[in-house]
């Protein structure tokens, strides 16, 4: 029924489209933007990859107050959140898990050597944030380490205005938010700086929280050259009912720091064009299993990662050149972890050849990684050569005409274990030394359709994987453990769609539509309870309708219908509306609007019904 309503929908969307091509008021899409990848620079229409940008209008208008309820919203995205706020959120793409996907600020790789775990604690107030590309798939090539399933990238806020803001917002559960960012143009140099501080005490035992998050970018010259300095600081403490070890370990607490500091430049000379890199990403967790008595079980776990990373492409005879590399070094001191440290060196180089006038393009390309400690650890001879991993992958598009676009690539890639997959020890949860490394072969087929004001992609894809690790165990009372788990077959399917158009008096208005199914076949396995890999979402429904009623009230419904695996499945309908007078702007959002009851992970209930309301003041 509800595929059949799906098809309804489109096709009623697609006829509007075509009954409107002669309208004269039509909204059309942005169809120059580039890609903010380190690879060859291409126009989000001329990638042959599945790219999806949101922008900083859909951001600014969505249902969302933090990246993690943002992410929600798209199709072929699981957020899978324990308790409100996103207090701890695991990131998956297309079925994958929370260690195959990578995040980026501004192309700065922030994952950690603990645990995937961490990924989504260094995410950006959406203040701060300009916008977000998601790219599914096999992203190893560009990538290399983590990026098994996907990657995404939240690009900071690019023009900076004179303005001043403050918004206090209040709401369910005792919710109070407080935000100001201030944003200045000085002679030489341009400053942004945002801090935010939001509390809870709770919708039900032990989940209150207390959060904050700053953030400084500047944009400056030395000797003409322009250079972007970045800076964010978040600071979680909050109780963690349930969230880890058991539905009925209630008195879990857990607190959080994240930071990164990161410098970039960019220099043309003629057509090639250098994008140097130096960051510095910290994280900090402290994790103890009674809050009232911290002895009884603690752990404190501090990773940091120092690198450079040089990125360059070029237009040649054939085509464009990109090559670039990044070069790190991690460490972690943990008292349950052990001392460990890292030093990996990522090269990647491709090369886009065009064919027939561009209409047919192929993208072949190799990034290479090597890890000091890997091949050691892993009962490897321990030599520089068989510390080499290669991500082989190869794009092919072909343009059908100037809206029409079919493009297909293969992608090899790999994940080596996390420290807390080889190396923890608890009560309910053990790592295993003698793991083998995760990897996978990803194809992919798909089209994209742009023209105006509507645009449509749709995909197909398998992934073979072998040796994914995930924590089982045979019955109930053993603890978890870490193991290869064989082989997995993903296969999968997604749909996309926007249109923008205006209705009778309304100003303009937007729709996008998302679908999204997974099939995973496990081949020969012999356990009993999976704790992450086998609950991937199995249909996937997002659907979001942006309204606007002159140019004082914007209104927003988000609907998301979820069933997993296992065959739990829920639906989630939430609404904003915000009215602007003056220098002020009210906003209220109603979450969960149906009430209803579900679990993303480890059965910890989410919140119900839920309400904010929010005002803005703001002085240029």
């Amino acid at each position: 029924m509800k595929k059949t309503l799906l098809a309804i929908l489109i096709f009623q969307i697609i006829t509007t489209h075509i009954n409107a091509q002669e309208n004269k008021s039509e909204i059309e899409l942005d169809q120059v933007e580039l890609i903010a990848s380190p690879r060859i620079e291409i126009k989000n229409t001329d990638n042959s990859i599945s790219v999806l940008t949101i922008s900083r209008e859909e951001i600014q208008k969505s249902t969302a107050t933090n990246v993690s309820e943002l992410l929600q919203q798209i199709a072929g995205l699981d957020i899978r959140r324990r308790g409100a706020e996103g207090m701890q959120a695991d990131l998956y793409i297309r079925g994958g898990s929370f260690d195959q996907t990578l995040l980026l600020i501004d192309g700065i790789k922030v994952e950690d050597p603990q645990t995937g775990h961490h990924t989504m604690n260094m995410t950006l107030p959406l203040e701060a944030i300009e916008k977000i590309e998601i790219t599914k798939g096999s992203a190893g090539r560009i990538y290399g380490q983590n990026a098994f399933t996907g990657a995404i990238n939240i690009i900071t806020k690019k023009d900076i205005e004179n303005n001043i803001s403050l918004n206090l917002t209040g709401g369910s559960f005792d919710q109070k938010r407080a935000a100001v960012t201030m944003q200045r143009n000085l002679k030489n140099s341009d400053l942004l700086i945002n801090y935010n501080r939001k509390e809870s005490e709770g919708y039900r035992y032990n989940t209150d929280f207390k959060n904050d998050e700053f953030f400084i970018k500047s944009n400056f010259k030395i000797n003409n050259q322009n250079i972007s300095a970045i800076g964010a600081f978040n600071e979680r403490k909050f109780g963690a009912n349930g969230f880890y070890a058991s539905p009925a370990a209630i008195d879990q607490y857990e607190e959080t720091q994240a930071s990164i500091v990161g410098l970039s430049t960019t220099y043309k000379k003629d057509k090639l064009i250098i994008k140097p890199k130096l960051y510095w990403k910290r994280n900090q967790d402290m994790y103890v299993y009674l809050r009232q008595d911290p002895s009884v079980y603690r752990n404190l776990h501090i990773s940091n990662k120092v690198g450079v990373e040089v990125n360059a492409s070029t237009p040649n005879a054939i085509g464009n050149l990109g090559i670039g590399f990044d070069l790190s070094k991690v460490s972690l001191s943990s008292n349950n972890l052990g001392d460990r440290d890292r030093t990996m060196l990522n090269i990647f180089i491709e090369q886009k050849i065009d064919f027939q006038s561009e209409k047919i393009d192929l993208t072949p390309g190799v990034a290479i990684t090597h890890f000091s400690d890997v091949s050691t650890r892993l009962n490897y001879q321990s030599n520089f050569f068989n510390n080499l991993f290669f991500y082989p992958g190869m794009d092919l598009g072909y343009r059908v005409n100037q809206n029409l676009k079919l493009y297909s690539n293969i992608g090899y890639t790999y994940r080596i274990p996390t420290y807390t997959d080889l190396f923890y020890s608890s009560p309910t949860t053990l790592g295993n030394e003698n793991l083998k490394l995760e990897k996978a072969l990803t194809k992919e087929f798909g089209l994209k359709y742009l023209k105006n004001n509507f645009n449509l992609s749709m995909s197909l894809y398998q992934r073979d994987a072998s040796d994914i690790i995930d924590y089982v165990k045979n019955n109930e009372a053993e603890p978890w453990q870490a193991s290869n788990i064989r082989e997995i077959i993903t296969n999968g399917f997604e749909l996309s769609m926007g249109y923008k158009f205006y209705l009778g008096a309304f100003r303009p208005q937007s729709i996008n539509i998302g679908y999204s199914n997974i099939n995973d076949d496990l081949l020969e396995t012999d356990f009993a309870f999976s704790r992450y890999a086998l609950n991937s979402l199995k249909n996937q429904i997002t659907a979001t309708y942006m309204f606007q009623v002159r140019d004082f009230i914007s209104s927003t419904i988000s609907f998301k219908n979820s069933k997993r695996l296992n065959d739990e499945g829920y639906t989630l309908i939430d609404f904003r509306t915000s009215y602007i007078y003056d220098k002020f702007t009210i906003s209220v959002i109603l979450n969960n609007i149906l009430d209803t009851e579900y679990s993303e992970t480890n059965l910890v209930p989410m919140p119900g019904f839920n309400s904010l309301v929010g005002i803005k003041y703001s002085i240029n």
